[in-house]
């Protein structure tokens, strides 16, 4: 803080005082503390000194004479001066707080912050309102990395002084930006958002277009991605698992459905406005796959988006409210797959050190493709798509190792019967960072549980209407990521999925191996 703020404290304070100097009866020494007092309110400091000496000379364990000897010379800007008659004052009445108060402001003046810390901290117990304390005690809980302690001082604390006030919000807002949602578990929080895979043929690639390798530097505007990457996909038609009962699952499977790839990806945000408290953002993610065997199952993909984040705290938990929108479009060799419109609400706050809790909101507008040949009503996936969920994240060692889980509902309200459903997904996750090379390992898993809310029109074919479809789909990411020089990473990822489904066609497993480069900047 700037010396030139501290004699107005010590001057505020004697109002502060003489409510309750009160003496029982009158003496010499108290006339001439009197007449001290008129003095400093004068700012005739070296008048108020002349008489504080004699009113010592007369009494010289007089506490009033001794705080306001103190007082005057921390307004004269000489603290060095002023902490022995302080300290005297206060072991004479060591639970005043007007005492404790001036003598905290002359340490910290000296910069004696250890020895301020335990005197302001005492007062701000018992009188958190004294007009500046909080800025004080938040500053020196600020200084000693205590941001939590820091920042319930600065909204506990009252200050007229517009400098105190200007220093308080300036610490608040770093307070909150330290505290604020970490970069690591902001990316783990930001990737609980990501859209849900279009389609089981689509989904792998989906996927690997929002996998997070590393969070950004969040105080840049512009944050770029690129990637590039090498594919091993066992089943890329998405072919169901052997069965002898559904005749459609032989023909389904006769096709060749494994192929190698390549994958390319890029990714652009730019936070176009920014304020202690708000952050809007502009993006533009371009993703596509190429199967060299399979080249139908090529996916191109364009997406658009915006953000509108607001920071603020519940009560001293820094947290922070999102509106997020986005377009999508989604392509198969090249060809309209699916096109999507996503509005997203989410809030975010930091509970403590090691624990973050995320929830959300999500409504999504589907539209499927149709080719030339329109799929009759029942089978039409056009949806109107619904999901709220939370996710928790505990975090160790400055986000070095983290422990994950979450919960979603959704359910898709279709234009066709047999694709309407209610869903339930599970989700669980870790990583660890070794401690040579910063090599992060990473574990993911989620379960989505759906069930169907009609009979499917036309499945099994041995019995149309029958049976209403009931999925488990289990989905197992193992990944290592490698950071190299130049803001470069290596990542190696197995994804596997393993769907379950009472209806034959649905059932399958499906391997898809990367090898990834990526640069963020």
């Amino acid at each position: 803080m700037p010396p030139r703020c501290l004699p107005v404290f010590f001057l505020a304070s004697l109002v502060l005082a003489l409510g309750s100097r009160a003496a029982a009866q009158t003496t010499e020494a108290d006339v001439h503390v009197a007449q001290a007092i008129i003095a400093i309110d004068e700012r005739r400091y070296d008048a108020a000194l002349a008489d504080l000496k004699r009113a010592l000379e007369i009494a010289p364990d007089h506490v009033e004479a001794l705080y306001y000897t103190g007082v005057v010379y921390a307004a004269q800007r000489r603290p060095d001066l002023a902490v022995p008659f302080l300290e005297k004052a206060r072991a004479k009445a060591p639970t005043d707080p007007a005492i404790g108060f001036q003598l905290g402001l002359a340490y910290f003046a000296r910069q004696q912050y250890d020895r301020a810390g335990p005197v302001l901290e005492a007062v701000f117990k018992t009188n958190p309102e004294l007009d500046g304390l909080g800025y004080y005690v938040g500053f020196l809980r600020y200084r000693a990395k205590d941001y939590r302690g820091a920042l319930a001082a600065f909204r506990t604390g009252r200050a007229s002084d517009p400098e105190i006030l200007q220093l308080t919000r300036f610490y608040s807002s770093l307070a909150l930006a330290i505290l604020g949602l970490p970069t690591q578990a902001a990316a783990e929080v930001e990737q609980a958002l990501r859209l849900a895979p279009g389609s089981a043929v689509t989904g792998p690639a989906e996927r690997l277009r929002d996998t997070i390798v590393a969070a950004r530097a969040r105080e840049r505007r512009l944050a770029l991605d690129v990637r590039v990457g090498l594919t091993y996909d066992d089943n890329v038609r998405v072919v169901p698992s052997p069965n002898g009962r559904e005749p459609l699952v032989r023909d389904l499977r006769s096709p060749h459905h494994t192929s190698v790839g390549e994958l390319f990806g890029v990714r652009a945000d730019y936070a176009w406005w920014r304020t202690e408290d708000w952050e809007s953002s502009i993006g533009y993610a371009f993703f596509t796959t190429y199967n060299n065997d399979l080249p139908k199952f090529n996916v191109l993909d364009h997406l658009l988006n915006g953000s509108l984040v607001r920071k603020l705290a519940l009560g001293s938990y820094p947290a922070q409210v999102a509106l997020q929108y986005s377009y999508e479009w989604l392509g198969l060799e090249g060809d309209e797959f699916l096109t999507r419109n996503t509005v997203v609400l989410s809030g975010a706050v930091v509970e403590g050190e090691h624990h973050l809790t995320q929830v959300f909101a999500r409504y999504q507008d589907k539209d499927f493709a149709e080719g030339a040949a329109r799929p009759p009503r029942q089978e039409i996936r056009d949806a109107n798509s619904y999901m709220a969920g939370f996710l928790h994240v505990v975090r160790f060692a400055e986000d070095r190792h983290f422990v994950k889980a979450g919960y979603q509902i959704d359910w898709d309200l279709t234009d066709g019967r047999n694709y309407e459903y209610v869903g339930h997904r599970l989700s669980a996750g870790a990583q660890y960072t070794l401690p040579v090379g910063g090599v992060r390992l990473k574990y993911d898993f989620d379960v989505h549980l759906r069930g169907y809310r009609h009979a499917s029109s036309i499945l099994p074919s041995y019995a149309p209407g029958t049976r209403r479809r009931v999925d488990e789909e289990y989905t197992h990411v193992g990944r290592v990521e490698l950071p190299l020089p130049g803001n470069f990473t290596l990542a190696a990822e197995v994804l596997t999925t393993n769907a379950r489904s009472n209806i034959e066609v649905f059932d399958f497993d499906r391997h898809v191996f990367s090898l990834v480069l990526s640069w963020a900047y």
